[in-house]
């Protein structure tokens, strides 16, 4: 998909791209703090209502994906866990568990900046966000701003890889 706003499909909301541009922010968040730098934020009716980015080294907890995090804010903000009528917006198309706890939450659409073809779940390894075998079907868009998106997690692993030389 092109990252130019004026060439999403009629289908793509403007805003869409306004609330992955906010997810990028809170992955540049985890990258400051030496986290893989994914971002994501919960919208209803246009309104954040949650927010997360990847804390797992620092929180020493495996589960603390920026998904997650977003997820349990916007429950904690809306004082419900099921978030039907909610947008999730993230910078890399979530992994299995992130993706399983949107279809748990109920969330109604999915948007995702770069595609993750050895781990993504909405599409890429594996489709949680449609398969019949669960309770729940989330709409999945992928790739807006994924160069940016993709790039912001390229440059990452490359210092990464050239620190460990």
């Amino acid at each position: 998909m092109p990252d130019d706003p004026s060439l999403l499909p009629a289908a793509m909301p403007c805003g869409d791209v306004a609330f992955m541009r906010r997810a990028l922010e809170l992955a540049r968040r985890a990258e400051a703090a030496g986290e893989v730098p994914v971002g994501a934020v919960v919208v209803v009716d246009g309104v954040v209502v949650g927010e997360g980015f990847n804390q797992p080294v620092s929180s020493h907890d495996p589960t603390a994906h920026a998904e997650i995090l977003a997820l349990r804010a916007a429950g904690a903000a809306l004082e419900r866990y099921r978030l039907a009528g909610a947008t999730l917006y993230v910078t890399l198309e979530p992994c299995p568990m992130c993706a399983a706890a949107m279809v748990h939450a109920r969330i109604t659409r999915l948007v995702f900046g770069a595609w993750d073809p050895r781990q993504g779940a909405a599409g890429s390894a594996f489709d949680l966000t449609t398969s019949r075998a669960l309770n729940h079907s989330v709409d999945a868009f992928g790739g807006v701003l994924s160069a940016e998106c993709g790039a912001l997690l390229k440059d990452f692993f490359l210092r990464r890889r050239g620190a460990g030389r």
